[in-house]
């Protein structure tokens, strides 16, 4: 059954930043993990530093002897990311100012997973026109686990393994059973006190040595991955756009919203991202 709670007038002066991109951001958890960059081209070159520029101790009002740093590029084409949803006209002329969010959010679900499946989940087809995700990363670094959670020492072990690449994880990535999984370890036999810490600011929010533990449905039970998002990149195409048109469903007396964004991924340093699996069995 479609949604029936928008005013036509509003629908035509939609802002896709508002309506759509930001929440978009906010709900998927590879655009809060990742780092993102906005950008209005097609195609984005994106700067990956290979090797710093040398630094040396010198002697007062000596020259500095000159080095260069090595350099490459990433080129991210975002790929198109796309919803569609239908509005009854009965329902479309209320005023109410809860009307674009209505519509707004479903729109805003749907592509937030879609983005999340990409990210997390089974490399698709090479057919669907969509960016590569982390399971079809080559070069990613691995930690393995036993075959049940019992303690926090695999996440100890991928802190120490991303800094031996010079990278500094930022968040963890579990599925929600795994989360739950996590959560129930405790510090002891008899002891009610879990070894997740928590973040004071947000309650809701479980930590593992500092780092935010999210979570998400794409992640391979069994799977952690551990992100450092100073080399894990989301690109965000400016151009998103939510377009309304009654042509399309004349016959059904409704109206079609259509929410477009255009996102792409890449992973400039891939050994910093590791990959935490419980041992088989």
């Amino acid at each position: 059954m479609p949604n029936t709670t928008l005013n036509t007038n509003a629908l035509t002066d939609l802002d896709a930043t508002q309506l759509l991109v930001q929440p978009v951001i906010a709900q998927s958890v590879a655009l809060q993990a990742f780092t993102v960059f906005n950008s209005s081209e097609a195609q984005t070159r994106l700067p990956v530093v290979l090797a710093d520029p040398a630094a040396n101790w010198v002697a007062e009002a000596q020259p500095i002897t000159e080095s260069d740093m090595e350099t490459a590029e990433i080129v991210v084409a975002p790929a198109k990311v796309a919803g569609l949803t239908v509005v009854s006209n009965e329902l479309a002329e209320d005023s109410s100012p809860q009307a674009q969010a209505v519509v707004g959010d479903g729109l805003v679900r749907s592509i937030a997973y879609r983005i999340d499946e990409v990210a997390f989940g089974p490399t698709l087809a090479p057919t669907v026109p969509a960016p590569s995700g982390l399971r079809g990363l080559p070069g990613f670094s691995t930690v393995e686990a036993p075959g049940q959670w019992a303690d926090l020492d695999p996440f100890l072990e991928a802190l120490s393994v991303a800094e031996g690449q010079g990278a500094a994880i930022t968040s963890f990535i579990a599925n929600p059973a795994d989360a739950l999984a996590l959560a129930r370890l405790r510090q002891g036999a008899g002891s009610n006190v879990t070894l997740l810490g928590s973040d004071p600011t947000q309650p809701t929010q479980r930590v593992i040595s500092g780092v935010p533990l999210l979570t998400s449905r794409h992640v391979e039970v069994g799977t952690v991955w551990a992100i450092p998002k100073a080399f894990v990149y989301a690109v965000v195409r400016r151009d998103a756009t939510v377009d309304v048109s009654e042509h399309a469903v004349f016959a059904r007396d409704a109206v079609a919203v259509r929410g477009v964004m255009r996102v792409g991924l890449a992973y400039p340093h891939p050994a910093a991202v590791v990959r935490i699996s419980r041992a088989a069995g």
